[in-house]
C-alpha cells in the first residue's frame, strides 16, 4: 500500500508518516527542493525507515503541487491514501501568506490527488474551521460556522470547503483541537496555543512562592490534544472501511477552561496557581461600545501591547481566552471504537509538555544574554571609572567589546587605569572632569560627542558619601550643597548632554548608582540619601516621558560595597559588604536586561515596612542611630581617628542582620 503524504516536516507530518510506516507501505513525500537536508535529519530523529521515503520535490504553491507531468504520470495509479497536512498554523501569519498555503495549497493538493488517482484525499483541517461558533459544532456542521473574520479561522474554513465540494476523490476530513506536544515524551515544534502563557507562569514562579493564591481568568473551553494522539487517530480513522464523506473532531470529550489549563501547567511549572478566577460573564452588563471604548483607549492599547510584546503573545491569541466553543465527537469515538486510542488527560503528561518547553522551547534560551552581546562595539561611558566600582565595571565592558569612556577627576591614577585596560586589549579612552562642575560636566560631553558621536550607555557611577548626623550639620550646610552638587546635578546634567542623541537615534541606556539608603532611609546618611533619591525621582519621571522613544532607564540601589569611600567608617571594616566587582555585576545585569530598578530583597523589604508600618520602622531605624554613634572624622577630631573603639558585638550583629545597609 503507498501513500502521499504533504507537510511530511510538520510536527502533525512526521508523527503521522512514522505511523503509515508502521504499516509496511511505501510513503511518497511532497519536499521543497531547499528542504531534502531537512527530511533527512527528521527521518533521522524519528526512526524511519528511509529506504520506504520516497522523496518527490514539488511546490504547494504551484499547480498540482508543482510536479512534473513525468512526476504526476509516475504516480498513477499508485496512491491509495494522500494525507494533506501542509498549512500555515500561525494566527500571526500575514493573511496573503495563509490564503496561498491554506486555500491554495489545497486547491493544488486537491488537483494532484486527483491526477494521480488517489482512493482518498485525507484532509488535515482544524477546529478553527468553526470559527468563534457560540454552542456545540457537530462534525456535520460546516456552513453554521461564525466569526471568521480573521484570517486563520478564514483560510482553515475555506481549505476545507474546497474539499467538500470535491467530485473527482473521494476524502475525509479531520479537525484537531489545539495540538500540544507528545503525551509520552513532552516534544513539540514551536510555540503555540497553550505555550504562549508559559512565561507569564514562569515569571510568576520567579517572583512568587508556588503557595501564593493569585487572581486570573475563567475563560472559555479550550480543547488540547496532544500530537500523539492525533496521529493515532488519523492513522486508524484513515484505514477504515465505509467512513468517506465523513468529518472526524479529534478534539478532547472533556475540555477544561482556560483557567483550569493554567493552573495545570502552574502546578507543572511549580508556579503559584490561580485561586480565585473571574468569569468574563461578570463583565457582560457593561455594555460592549464601553469595552470597546475603553480597550482602544491609548494607555490600556500601550499597557496591553507591552505586555504582549514582553511575554510574546500574538493579539490574535486573546480572542481563544474566551473561546465560545464546544465540540461533539460522536464520529470519532464511534471509529476509534476498540483501538484504545483516546486522549489522556492534560494532568498526566503536562509535566512532559512543561519540562520540554523549558528545556528546548523558552525564547529566554536563545535571548543572548552576554555582556559581549550588549556593548559590543557601542560606545559606554563610566563616571568614576578609575576606582572602585567604576574601574570594575569599565574592566568588564572593555573585555566585552565596548568602545569605553571613563572620566575621573585624578589625572594620573585615570590615565594608568586607561593604559591598563588598553594593554589589556580594551578599546578605552579617559577624560578628567570634574563632575561637580557644571561647566566642566558641559565639557566633557562635547569633548564625548564629538570624539565618539554619541553615547549608547551612560553610567552614572561617580559619587560623594556623607555620613554625619543632622545635628552635627546644622553649621556645615555645604555638606549637603556640594554632595547634590555632584550626585544629583552633575548627573543630571550628563544626562541632559547625552539624552537629545540617544532620543534622535531612538536607543539609549542610562544607568544610575544609586544606593540602598534611599530604599532604607538609612539615619546620618541625610545629605546623601536625598541627593540620590532626587536621582531616582527623576529618573522615574524620566521613563514616563522617554520609554516610548526607545530610553531605558535603570537605577541600581546599590548595598554597601568595599570602596575608599566607606574607609573612615571603622564599623564597616567587621561587616559583610560586596567587592567593587560584585557591584560591577549589579551593574552587567543592569546593561545586560535593562530593568527600571535593581535593588536587593532587604533594600525592597525595608521600603516596604516603612510603607505598611511607618511607626515601627522608625523604632527600628532610631534604634539603629542610637547603636551607631557618629565617627571621629564626622565630629572632626582628626586626633581621635586613630584611637576610635573597635565595633561591639551589638553593632556587628546588627549590620550582619541588616546587611547591605548604610549605618
Amino acid at each position: 500500500m503507498s501513500y502521499f503524504v504533504t507537510g511530511a516536516t510538520g510536527f502533525i507530518g512526521r508523527h503521522l508518516v512514522a505511523r503509515l510506516l508502521a504499516r509496511k507501505g511505501t510513503v511518497y513525500v511532497l519536499v521543497r527542493k531547499d528542504s531534502r537536508r531537512k527530511l533527512d535529519d527528521i527521518g533521522r530523529r524519528m526512526g524511519w525507515d528511509m529506504q520506504r521515503i520516497h522523496p518527490v520535490v514539488g511546490d504547494m504553491t504551484a499547480p498540482k503541487c508543482g510536479l512534473a507531468a513525468a512526476q504526476v504520470k509516475a504516480l498513477q495509479g499508485k496512491v491509495k491514501h494522500f494525507f494533506h497536512l501542509a498549512a500555515i498554523y500561525d494566527l500571526a501569519a500575514s493573511a496573503e501568506s495563509q490564503q496561498a498555503a491554506n486555500v491554495e495549497g489545497t486547491r493544488h493538493a486537491l488537483d494532484l490527488a486527483a491526477a494521480v488517482g488517489a482512493g482518498c484525499f485525507h484532509h488535515a483541517s482544524s477546529i478553527a474551521a468553526a470559527g468563534l461558533y457560540p454552542g456545540v459544532f457537530r462534525e456535520d456542521m460546516f456552513e453554521e460556522a461564525e466569526g471568521l473574520d480573521d484570517p486563520y479561522l478564514r483560510t482553515k474554513h475555506e481549505s476545507e470547503r474546497l474539499v467538500r465540494q470535491e467530485q473527482r476523490v473521494k476524502w475525509r476530513i479531520y479537525r484537531p483541537g489545539i495540538v500540544v506536544g507528545d503525551s509520552r515524551t513532552g516534544e513539540m515544534d514551536k510555540i503555540d496555543g497553550p505555550y504562549y502563557f508559559f512565561p507569564v507562569l514562569k515569571k510568576l514562579r520567579e517572583m512568587f512562592p508556588p503557595w501564593m493564591p493569585m487572581l486570573g481568568l475563567e475563560g472559555g473551553r479550550i480543547n488540547i490534544v496532544p500530537v500523539d494522539f492525533v496521529a493515532d487517530a488519523m492513522d486508524h480513522i484513515a484505514h477504515k472501511p465505509r467512513l468517506d464523506g465523513r468529518c472526524f473532531h479529534l478534539t478532547d470529550p472533556n475540555p477544561m477552561r482556560v483557567g483550569e489549563v493554567l493552573n495545570v501547567f502552574a502546578r507543572a511549572g511549580h508556579a503559584p496557581e490561580m485561586s480565585m478566577r473571574l468569569d468574563a460573564r461578570m463583565f457582560a452588563f457593561v455594555p460592549e461600545a464601553v469595552r470597546m471604548a475603553v480597550g482602544s483607549l491609548p494607555p490600556v492599547r500601550r499597557f496591553t501591547g507591552m505586555l504582549l510584546r514582553d511575554f510574546r503573545i500574538p493579539k490574535q491569541a486573546l480572542k481563544f481566552v474566551t473561546y465560545p466553543t464546544r465540540f461533539d465527537n460522536r464520529e470519532a469515538e464511534r471509529a476509534l471504537r476498540g483501538s484504545g486510542i483516546e486522549v489522556p488527560p492534560l494532568e498526566s503528561y503536562a509535566w512532559r509538555l512543561w519540562d520540554y518547553w523549558e528545556r528546548h522551547l523558552d525564547p529566554d534560551l536563545f535571548v543572548d544574554r552576554s555582556l559581549k552581546g550588549r556593548v559590543k562595539g557601542k560606545v559606554v561611558v563610566i563616571t568614576g571609572g578609575s576606582s572602585g566600582i567604576g574601574l570594575a565595571t569599565a574592566r568588564r565592558v572593555a573585555e566585552a567589546g565596548a568602545t569605553t569612556v571613563i572620566c575621573a577627576r585624578g589625572e594620573e591614577e585615570l590615565f594608568r587605569v586607561r593604559d591598563e585596560l588598553r594593554a589589556a586589549g580594551g578599546k578605552v579612552f579617559a577624560y578628567t572632569a570634574d563632575l561637580a562642575d557644571l561647566a566642566d560636566c558641559d565639557r566633557f560631553v562635547a569633548t564625548v560627542l564629538k570624539e565618539h558621536g554619541h553615547v549608547d550607555i551612560l553610567v552614572n557611577n561617580a559619587g560623594r558619601s556623607i555620613r554625619r548626623s543632622i545635628e552635627l550639620s546644622f553649621d556645615r550646610f555645604h555638606d549637603f550643597e556640594r554632595t547634590m552638587q555632584l550626585n544629583y546635578f552633575g548627573s543630571l546634567r550628563l544626562i541632559m548632554g547625552f539624552l537629545p542623541g540617544m532620543i534622535h537615534r531612538r536607543k539609549g541606556h542610562i544607568i544610575n548608582i544609586s544606593s540602598i539608603g534611599v530604599l532604607a532611609n538609612s539615619p546620618r546618611f541625610s545629605a546623601y540619601v536625598a541627593s540620590k533619591a532626587a536621582l531616582d525621582a527623576f529618573s522615574r519621571c524620566a521613563q514616563g516621558e522617554l520609554s516610548g522613544k526607545g530610553i531605558s532607564f535603570t537605577t541600581i540601589n546599590m548595598p554597601l560595597v568595599k570602596t575608599p569611600m566607606i574607609a573612615p567608617t571603622r564599623v564597616y571594616e567587621n561587616v559583610p559588604t560586596l567587592t567593587p566587582e560584585e557591584a560591577a555585576d549589579l551593574v552587567v545585569r543592569g546593561i545586560i536586561e535593562r530593568p527600571s530598578r535593581i535593588a536587593t530583597r532587604l533594600g525592597i523589604f525595608a521600603a516596604i515596612v516603612n510603607a505598611l508600618a511607618p511607626k515601627a520602622y522608625e523604632v527600628i531605624m532610631n534604634t539603629a542611630f542610637e547603636l551607631f554613634p557618629d565617627s571621629a572624622a564626622a565630629k572632626g577630631d582628626k586626633k581621635g581617628i586613630k584611637g576610635e573603639a573597635q565595633p561591639s558585638h551589638e553593632q556587628i550583629a546588627f549590620a550582619a542582620l541588616m546587611r547591605g545597609v548604610h549605618w
